[in-house]
């Protein structure tokens, strides 16, 4: 399968760093979150499309490896790529600094349709995200 990714660059500010201008590890994820939604933009399955056809999809697993740290003022690219979205969509990160292209951290995570009518965990991605994927992959 070919790799479906979204890059996008991020200027670490100073409200996201500690005492010690290192980026506070729990924005790592608002990073993922950025690279994530480029990428459903890109495949025209954002939020507001989930919604429109029918289901959320709730992160239920998170993983975060720190490599190095990202520092303010540091310019970086975190980019998201699809790893499996048949059965879960299951995507994986990578926070680069964007001068070198040192790897700083990576990431995954793990979200799952949910029936917005029933509650209900769909045990097979829905047509709507396949079709999305397979579609931006295809064309």
């Amino acid at each position: 399968m070919a790799t479906l990714s979204a890059t996008v660059a991020v200027h670490i500010p100073f409200h996201d760093v500690d005492m010690m201008e290192v980026a506070w590890h729990g924005h790592y994820v608002k990073y993922f979150e950025l690279a994530r939604c480029a990428l459903l933009d890109k495949i025209r399955y954002n939020y507001k499309a989930m919604r429109a056809s029918g289901y959320v999809w709730p992160v239920v697993d998170l993983k975060v490896r720190y490599v190095r740290p990202a520092r303010f003022g540091q310019d970086i690219c975190v980019t998201a790529s699809v790893k499996e979205y048949e059965n879960r969509l299951v995507l994986d990160y990578l926070i680069c600094d964007q001068a070198s292209g040192e790897k700083l951290t990576k990431g995954q995570t793990i979200q799952v349709a949910v029936s917005i009518d029933t509650g209900e965990l769909q045990l097979v991605s829905p047509a709507a995200l396949r079709e999305k994927v397979e579609g931006s992959i295809c064309g």
